[in-house]
């Protein structure tokens, strides 16, 4: 792809301000300061593919479902399906938002959301140790219950209670990827992997399957960028940059990093959060890798502008 190519990955929890804003009308104001920074990026001449999580959006479906079960005796929603519900809806709070932030500004440019499917391995390890606690907590006489009748893998949640655990394979192919390039190409703005894609297996001879699993948002949005041979890689988080030692007294932000010195911090393991900006390091190093001509961003979304300019944000660099 000749022009500039971002693609910019958005947490699914950043579309949720609070425990006091969590309603629709509250993710899609906060999908609207998002895309207003996202447009900044357009305006500056990039072509943007996003990538979103929605680990919260995916609880309150499959909630959303628990309950309709209980009370009224509806069938219970699927993980894989949850995860293409959550990609439509928060699509639409995004490619809207964007849309109607390019009008005012004049910028002819459409955008779109494709439901994404992306493979994983049927034998990845972590199909062996499912891991990701999903859904409402349970007794254990229910928890047992549905690990013998439905085969889910659950545990004792911190004297909380039973919840499922899936698993969370590592993403091996953008299922949809001929049609977000051709669409990149065309100029358009593209929603895609969200929530790091509805997870598939490949039954055989190309035959595709949903599976109940979770995959990194930043993993898939990094293959993603990998495979259209992205510019940048910008992932947008809860920080302005990135902190060695975080949250320690000798804390120390980070303005820029070389990919050793990337590799050298995670590998170290007492600088970033497993569950937080491990991933996102790891998903840039391996962006890095494929890409050795290309950049990669952190920062929090109303940052996304003066970071693009040098004024702030951690960038990792070859």
């Amino acid at each position: 792809m000749s022009k500039k190519v971002a693609v910019v990955a958005i947490g699914g929890n950043s579309l949720i301000k609070d425990k006091s804003r969590q309603s629709v009308e509250d993710q899609y104001q906060a999908a609207k300061e998002t895309t207003y920074h996202i447009a900044d990026m357009i305006e500056q001449g990039w072509d943007v593919a996003i990538g979103h999580g929605n680990g919260p959006q995916v609880g309150f479906i499959l909630r959303r479902s628990e309950i309709a079960a209980k009370v009224e005796g509806m069938h219970e929603i699927p993980l894989d399906v949850c995860g293409a519900d959550s990609q439509g809806a928060i699509g639409y709070a995004l490619q809207q938002t964007l849309q109607n932030e390019l009008f005012k500004r004049g910028i002819k440019k459409p955008v779109a959301t494709v439901v994404t499917q992306v493979l994983v391995d049927k034998n990845d390890a972590a199909f062996k140790n499912p891991s990701k606690p999903i859904g409402g907590f349970m007794d254990k006489a229910e928890a047992k219950r549905r690990e013998k009748e439905l085969g889910w893998s659950v545990v004792e949640d911190s004297g909380r209670g039973w919840r499922r655990v899936v698993a969370s394979p590592l993403p091996k192919e953008v299922v949809e990827l001929e049609s977000v390039e051709t669409l990149i190409k065309a100029g358009t703005v593209v929603v895609t992997v969200g929530g790091g894609g509805i997870p598939v297996i490949d039954k055989g001879e190309g035959e595709y399957a949903g599976t109940a699993a979770v995959i990194d948002k930043d993993f898939a949005s990094s293959l993603l960028a990998r495979l259209i041979k992205a510019d940048l890689l910008l992932i947008s988080t809860a920080v302005e940059k990135v902190a060695l030692n975080f949250g320690k007294p000798d804390q120390k932000w980070i303005d820029r990093m070389t990919l050793a010195e990337a590799r050298q911090y995670l590998s170290e393991g007492t600088h970033f959060a497993k569950g937080s900006m491990a991933p996102k390091i790891q998903a840039i190093i391996w962006f890095l890798e494929a890409n050795p001509n290309a950049k990669a961003l952190i920062t929090n979304p109303e940052n996304i502008g003066r970071a693009l300019k040098g004024e702030t944000g951690t960038w990792i660099v070859p």
